[in-house]
């Protein structure tokens, strides 16, 4: 559903002449194409679940975001206000993301009592995924621990 949903404002966005949006709606799409390949290569089913396309987007999300911190470290604003724009396009695709104090509130429901950390990160990501980043979500998880 979400894989039709990127395919029709591709559509549309060639029909409106938005460059930007088109370019980063091909990427995604190129992206997609790309897990299909390498799913058809292990034999497995070849059609992509909303969560596998959701992951997609939010990998590329994650490599907007950090491009934008080298950018900014490295003082090349020019290069900032782009990546910016793709990151907000691909936002739009993606579950409303949790601020700090949610992300806390649902991890305190956790029973993390005797885990270690990478057991305490599965179970986190359980109910998380794609609407939290994981670099907050394991900083909250190592001050839980201890």
């Amino acid at each position: 559903m979400l894989q039709q949903k990127l395919m029709e404002d591709l559509k549309n966005t060639m029909k409106s002449g938005d460059q930007k949006t088109l370019g980063v709606l091909r990427m995604v799409i190129s992206a997609i194409s790309n897990k299909k390949i390498e799913k058809k290569g292990k034999g497995q089913p070849e059609e992509l679940t909303d969560e596998e396309i959701l992951d997609i987007l939010s990998k590329e999300l994650k490599k907007r975001k950090e491009a934008i911190n080298l950018y900014k470290t490295g003082g090349r604003e020019d290069l900032v206000a782009g990546e910016e724009k793709e990151a907000a396009i691909l936002e739009k695709y993606l579950p409303k993301q949790l601020n700090r104090e949610e992300i806390e509130q649902i991890i305190s429901r956790l029973n993390l009592d005797n885990l270690n950390f990478g057991e305490a990160m599965k179970l986190a990501l359980v109910g998380l995924k794609g609407k939290a980043d994981s670099k907050i979500i394991a900083e909250i998880i190592k001050s839980k621990l201890g």
